[in-house]
Formats: structure tokens, sequence, C-alpha cells
């Protein structure tokens, strides 16, 4: 078996705690030069490729500008960072939980994504923790919805990435949701809910289809109120995108601030940071892969709407 060859570090640094575009050159010839192939593969053109050419944006691997007839190179890097628009600043604290030389975990607020995605690049948890902690290092062990509000694991040491991502990978880390819904008596709890999600690229929403499930929650009723609301606790035993929302609408009792389930009702605007989803994960409980530990992080947010559902409301 032929082993890949290691991915050169990268020539910039980190801006605002974002790291680089890097673009790997596939193989083929059909591209003559760098130039061409970056032209067909990133969606600003031909036009805004050339400016940064000429400037000097784009490297290689040894920091050296990358011109518009360089050959191209199959298996080559280059680096660039990206323009970025202005961006809404999310006003809520990451608050963390535990902090030790291999990991981190915070408490993340709703409406925050935890990684560089789409148009949330400098205001997401990863960038926002390299800033306040002085940790360029930093890195995701997973992802938490950008709506969902909770614990998030981050991993301090690049070599150590793997072995956290693993126990998502394998299952082997214990997590606890919280969510708030309207309650259903007719709702028997607890209960298993098992069915096959599917998300397409480029849909908002994800759905359920027939066949053999890949998600499965346990669901269980924590708390009820004579308003109608009820507080449940979630445990997932998969990772499909979206699972908890997408089960709590099958049950009939989707969770409050749902802007996808069960009706797509649109994106929020920028800024706006009313009515928050009401899922938060609650706790994470994991045998640390590196040291040994048991770790088990429980995240004493409230959720607002059970807490002043008039506040969460208006």
């Amino acid at each position: 078996m032929r082993r890949r060859s290691p991915v050169p570090p990268s020539p910039l640094p980190q801006r605002d705690g974002v790291d680089p575009v890097r673009v790997k050159l596939p193989q083929g010839t059909e591209w003559a030069t760098v130039r061409d192939h970056l032209v067909e593969r990133l969606a600003p053109g031909a036009e805004v490729i050339d400016a940064m050419l000429d400037a000097g944006l784009i490297v290689d691997a040894d920091g050296r500008a990358v011109s518009r007839d360089m050959a191209y190179v199959p298996g080559m890097f280059v680096w660039f960072h990206r323009e970025r628009a202005d961006e809404v600043p999310v006003p809520f604290a990451l608050n963390v939980v535990h902090r030790d030389e291999h990991i981190v975990v915070v408490d993340k607020p709703h409406f925050l994504a935890t990684t560089p995605r789409g148009s949330h690049v400098a205001e997401t948890a990863l960038a926002r923790l390299r800033r306040e902690l002085d940790l360029p290092t930093l890195g995701a062990a997973h992802r938490l919805d950008r709506l969902t509000a909770g614990l998030v694991l981050f991993t301090v040491r690049p070599a150590e990435r793997g072995a956290y991502q693993s126990l998502f990978r394998d299952r082997l880390i214990a997590k606890e949701y919280e969510a708030v819904a309207r309650y259903d008596p007719a709702l028997a709890l607890p209960l298993t809910v098992r069915s096959r999600i599917v998300k397409e690229r480029g849909v908002m929403a994800a759905r359920e289809v027939e066949g053999e499930p890949n998600a499965v929650t346990d669901v269980e009723l924590l708390e009820r109120r004579d308003d109608g609301l009820a507080r449940y606790r979630l445990r997932p035993r998969t990772g499909q995108t979206h699972q908890l929302r997408v089960h709590m609408s099958t049950l009939g009792v989707p969770i409050l601030g749902d802007p996808l389930y069960p009706v797509v009702t649109g994106p929020v605007a920028a800024g706006d940071f009313r009515r928050p989803l009401q899922l938060l994960a609650r706790v994470l409980e994991f045998t640390d892969p590196v040291t040994g530990r048991e770790h088990r992080f429980v995240s004493p947010r409230v959720l607002r709407a059970w807490s002043s559902y008039e506040e969460w409301a208006e």
C-alpha cells in the first residue's frame, strides 16, 4: 500500500484565529497552469483569481507567490486567505468548562457556529477560542449545530486530535441533550425512536425515508408544566445530521424555535438573535483516550423558554 505524502505546514499564518485555505491540485493533465485549475475550481471566478495571483496572495508550500503562468503540478498544495465579508458579532460569551494541556471543553451559546463554514468564519467558536485563549493550534473534535447551545470538545495538540475524534466516530462518548417542546399527554415516554434519515447536499432540511434505520434516539420526559410545555432528555445513539430535531418533530413535539422542522420557515436575518432553538447539549462523558481519565462535563445553562417563556417568545 502506497503511503500518502504528509501535508506540508502552512506557509501563511492564521488571521483572526482562522486558517488559510489549502488547495491540493488533483491528478490530471487537463490544466496547463495552476491558475487554470483555480479558476475552474473556485467560486470567485477568473477576475478575482487573477487579481489575487497578481497581488501575490496565493502561495506555494515555500511561501512563494504563484504566478499566472506557473505550470500545473499534480499533488501540489497552494494556500491563500479568503476575503471575508463583515460578520455580525454573536453577542453571547463562550464559557470554558474545562481546560488542560490536551483538551478544552466549552459551553457554546446559541447562534455561534462551531467551526468556520460558509458566511460564518471569524464569528465561530473555534476562531474565538484561538484568539481568546491564544491557542492557534486548537482544533474541534466534533461539531455542534450553530443553532444548538451546549458542550463542545476541542483539542489542544494537532497530533492528538484524531484520538479524540475517534470517540465520536466509534460512539465511545456518552451525550445527553435537553430540549423544550410542547407536552403531548398521548405520547408514551420514555421511548426509542429509530428511523432512516437522509440529508441531501444543498437542501436545508433532512428527511426520513424508508429503509434500514441509521438514526436512533432515546427520548425521556423530564418535567412538564401547566402552560403546556415540557422538558425532555434526548440521548442520541447515532449522529445523523439534525437527528434530534427530526425525531422530535416526528413525535409531534417539534423543538421550540426550530426554523426547519416540521416546516422550513426561511432564513433568519443576520443579527436576529430572538427565539433561539431550545436544544442544549447538556452532558459529555468519556474516557480520555490520551490520559485515561474519566470525564463528565455538564452544562449549567438553562434554556430560556423554560426559565421565562414570555422573554423567549417576545
